[in-house]
């Protein structure tokens, strides 16, 4: 994948997906009378201040992902307007809203991808003697699904059938109004004249319709509920069905930055091919459920590990020791960051998709 997609998936994507997050905490924490010391843009080493306000600092930091925010008294009750000091009430407000922005994100930029819709991809021929024809695609099929990805151009129907040669996919078309699930087995290399056709044996075109077609506000806001829910369904359920071997553990890799950059740059690119945003609209929307969801795990030094906390400080009527607290944050912190150097190797050796 080209290197400019990548950074442009960082710039489009990711960036306002870890921006909304800590805007959530922002704001919370100003709503509950509590003290920021510093919110910045980008993350650290820090490149310059920009101004102060209202006792806060905005900076600007070299690494541009995002953003980051800094309470005063994180983990000090000492400190009379910060975040450790203030009522549970306030403290789980503050650490939920992160995750609640990335939701609230979530649906307004799938409401809108839906309202918009995006162009179909259509199949314009089926080759003869091909993987094509013996799973039974007509032309006028119109490509819904593979293997459960959405095929939001036609670059996700040529990546699969490359990068699966041998092996069944699940082709989901729609085809005289009614949704099919056939059985696609593409074609290994050196079993096909690629100067002539390719793995699959199709001809596809887009369409200026949509699969979804222009929907109306309240159609759109509800396949957004709907979706947001798939998301958080499917994230939560995954575990458990790589361990009943429903699927494979491939599927269900968790990926770092670089391998979200990769995904987020083939969305970003097809909108460009397509002339839609339909697919980097859904992308964003995708990430920031997941990011959502992932950050209510509870996990020490995640939101939902803080969380946690509280919630047994509700349950024993008295908070857990500070200190210890932040000592089970700092041993988890070092984890996270020991699983992301191990997950950004990985996604550099074996990538989620070539190069």
């Amino acid at each position: 994948m080209s290197g400019i997609w990548i950074i442009a998936a960082i710039a489009l994507v990711l960036t306002p997906v870890v921006l909304a997050h800590e805007l959530g905490h922002f704001f919370a924490a100003r709503l509950c009378g509590i003290q920021v010391e510093e919110f910045g843009l980008g993350l650290p080493p820090r490149a310059m201040k920009l101004f102060k306000r209202n006792g806060t600092l905005y900076s600007l930091n070299w690494v541009p992902l995002g953003g980051f925010v800094r309470p005063a008294g994180e983990n000090d009750p000492n400190v009379s307007d910060g975040l450790a000091a203030a009522h549970w009430a306030a403290r789980l407000f503050v650490l939920a809203a992160g995750a609640g922005a990335n939701f609230v994100l979530a649906f307004v930029v799938l409401w809108l991808a839906f309202m918009l819709g995006s162009k179909a991809t259509e199949i314009t021929a089926v080759l003869p003697d091909s993987p094509a024809l013996a799973a039974g695609l007509q032309p006028g099929d119109v490509l819904v699904e593979v293997n459960g990805v959405m095929v939001d151009g036609p670059k996700i129907i040529a990546d699969m059938g490359f990068n699966h040669g041998g092996q069944a996919l699940v082709v989901t078309v729609l085809r005289d109004g009614e949704q099919l699930s056939l059985l696609l087995t593409p074609r290994r290399p050196g079993e096909y004249d690629g100067t002539r056709e390719g793995p699959i044996g199709i001809e596809v075109d887009q369409l200026s319709g949509d699969v979804y077609l222009h929907r109306r506000p309240y159609n759109a806001a509800v396949e957004a509920v709907n979706y947001v829910s798939a998301v958080v369904a499917a994230t939560w359920n995954a575990p458990g069905q790589v361990a009943r071997g429903e699927m494979s553990g491939a599927d269900a890799r968790p990926v770092s930055v670089v391998g979200l950059s990769q995904i987020a740059g083939r969305a970003a690119a097809n909108s460009v091919i397509t002339g839609s945003l339909f697919p980097l609209l859904l992308m964003i929307g995708l990430i920031n459920a997941a990011l959502g969801l992932t950050q209510l795990l509870p996990l020490p030094a995640l939101d939902g590990g803080r969380i946690m906390f509280i919630l047994v400080e509700i349950v024993r009527g008295r908070r857990v020791a500070p200190e210890r607290e932040t000592a089970v944050h700092r041993v988890g912190i070092y984890a996270m960051l020991a699983l992301m150097v191990v997950l950004i190797l990985r996604d550099i050796v074996d990538p989620i998709l070539p190069f």
